[in-house]
């Protein structure tokens, strides 16, 4: 089960990468991201996986507001 959300997770992460959207694509790839954490979680807390995928997210949400305003 464990593995089938690591799959998922990389699955959103790469369709994330052919929006055309910048918006879209941090929005989703946030997503992806976001999910690689509960894998990374689900792995006995996989610091690299937790740590690399959580700076993803803070970029993208500092973009997207950087975006809206």
């Amino acid at each position: 089960m464990t593995e089938i959300i690591g799959y998922i997770a990389s699955a959103i992460v790469l369709i994330s990468f052919l929006m055309k959207n910048i918006v879209k694509l941090r929005i989703i790839n946030s997503i992806g991201c976001l999910i690689f954490i509960v894998y990374g979680i689900l792995l006995n807390f996989s610091i690299p996986i937790i740590l690399t995928n959580s700076v993803i997210v803070g970029i993208n949400i500092y973009f997207l507001i950087k975006t809206k305003a």
